[in-house]
């Protein structure tokens, strides 16, 4: 082969090697978009609306959110699969994606092989409260009463098929316990119908109840999630109530980002890299602030471990979706 023919393969297969690194370092070079699949207002909003504020600043491009609800978050997870795979098109991902995948199973897209996990931020915590008339302060206590009268007691878990129902149906198959749960549209309308005196016993999100338990209308028995929460520190988890059979019991609902699969790995390596610069500024008083006003609390895990997370998830909620019948809206 003539040397200039040499010279100009050699050119060409160093361009395609460095092509996706001149990618990542240039990118973003226009505008990059985050669909959150929630409604405005919520936490996952909120997380996507922090970040998408954050990142503009660092990455010097406009980063908007665009909220695409609809199927529980199907629907805008579909519009981020289908978008093209270049890091301009982010997920707003959530723990509802993955009941997702464990309950429609018509999807086209596979919630755990279709996606890069870019890593997780924030989370909500949930909390498991009952009204006075229930005569128990703890998740022992709380226990007896239900397993004294199998099928007696209803509940309350915000939506059909949502973080707080699977909560409760594993605490339930757990202990192999019977309480009947009663659906609603939202965590706010079942807090309000426990205070109200319909519902007894009420699992959701600890801001939709925090003001409640320091007033004394609700009393907190435990924290779902896998850690305290800051809002009620002095609430303590499932797993430290001393039930051999919750020792690893928790559900954390949690918030990160995700791209297509087929997004180049440079880009993605940046995106997680800028995510997590954002995510380390958790401690100023003012992200704290924000973030506490919003009812969310630091929840930062690298792309390995998020997807580690999901499929740990997704198998373990598929367990509990068959043993409660637990079925799509």
């Amino acid at each position: 082969m003539p040397w200039s023919k040499k010279i100009l393969l050699f050119v060409a297969l160093s361009f395609n090697f460095l092509h996706p690194f001149a990618q990542a370092q240039d990118f973003p070079s226009r505008p990059v978009r985050i669909v959150a699949t929630f409604t405005p207002g919520g936490a996952a909003d909120a997380t996507a609306r922090l970040f998408a504020e954050k990142l503009s600043a660092l990455w010097k491009q406009p980063v908007t959110v665009e909220n695409r609800v609809g199927g529980g978050g199907s629907i805008g997870a579909e519009f981020v699969f289908r978008a093209p795979a270049d890091g301009y098109t982010l997920l707003l991902a959530t723990n509802t994606h993955v009941i997702n995948h464990v309950l429609l199973k018509n999807l086209p897209y596979d919630y755990t092989k279709d996606f890069a996990p870019l890593g997780l931020v924030t989370s909500t915590a949930t909390m498991l409260a009952v009204t006075p008339s229930i005569k128990a302060t703890n998740l022992k206590e709380l226990t007896d009463i239900l397993k004294a009268a199998p099928g007696k007691y209803q509940y309350s878990a915000c939506n059909m098929a949502s973080p707080q129902h699977f909560s409760m149906e594993m605490y339930k198959h757990a202990l192999k316990l019977e309480a009947q749960n009663i659906p609603y549209r939202g965590c706010t309308p079942a807090v309000m119908d426990a205070l109200g005196g319909q519902i007894s016993i009420v699992m959701a999100n600890v801001t939709a109840m925090s003001a409640f338990v320091k007033q004394g209308s609700l009393k907190p028995i435990a924290m779902m999630s896998s850690k305290r929460s800051p809002t009620l520190p002095d609430v303590p988890t499932a797993r430290e109530s001393g039930i051999p059979e919750l020792k690893d019991m928790s559900l954390d609902n949690y918030y990160g980002f995700m791209a297509p699969r087929a997004t180049p790995p440079a880009v993605q390596k940046k995106i997680e890299a800028d995510i997590a610069t954002v995510a380390k500024t958790f401690t100023d008083p003012d992200m704290k602030a924000r973030l506490e006003a919003a009812g969310l609390e630091p929840y930062v895990m690298n792309s390995t471990n998020m997807m580690k997370l999901i499929r740990v998830d997704a198998e373990r909620l598929g367990v509990v979706a068959k043993e409660a019948n637990i079925q799509a809206e």
